[in-house]
């Protein structure tokens, strides 16, 4: 379920989505475990694109940009996600290619003054039959366009990342 109807921060590039962290979020020291970050990056992208159209719904796809794969993952720790309740995420997309794309994201508190984390992930689009990159459809394409983050003044979009 997406939270479009909470006030997002305003943000110049990319999507803001809040995200709640669980008590089964939180390791014995009582912060975010480590591993539960890129859980809770797949749960802001997700309703995101499902609000656009792209998503997994009663066993199928509904549409082809679904089948996708995670390439690489990064991320870079700052300050401990100390308890439950709603964490900010912030994402873009610093690169959107012929069959693969490259998000950032920032992990910060609801009112965006604290920095949690921040990183990167890749993901490659898939034919389903050969398991092989393939391009992203125009409905992928214009939904990622919402997401791309502009370049710099003077530079195109691969020069200023």
């Amino acid at each position: 379920m997406s939270n479009a109807t909470i006030e997002q921060p305003a943000v110049e590039f990319g999507h803001v989505e809040r995200v709640p962290v669980h008590f089964d979020d939180l390791d014995a020291l009582g912060i975010l475990h480590n591993a539960r970050y890129a859980v809770l990056l797949e749960r802001a992208l997700t309703p995101y694109w499902a609000d656009r159209g792209v998503s997994y719904q009663g066993g199928r796809t509904s549409a082809p940009d679904v089948f996708h794969a995670v390439r690489e993952f990064t991320i870079t720790y700052r300050t401990p996600i100390t308890g439950t309740g709603p964490v900010a995420v912030h994402f873009w997309l610093e690169h959107f290619g012929t069959s693969s794309a490259e998000y950032a994201f920032q992990f910060r508190s609801v009112d965006g003054r604290t920095l949690h984390a921040e990183g990167r992930r890749a993901i490659v689009r898939l034919d389903p039959a050969t398991l092989r990159p393939t391009a992203w459809t125009e409905t992928g394409r214009a939904v990622a366009a919402t997401l791309l983050r502009p370049a710099p003044a003077g530079l195109t979009p691969d020069q200023g990342r």
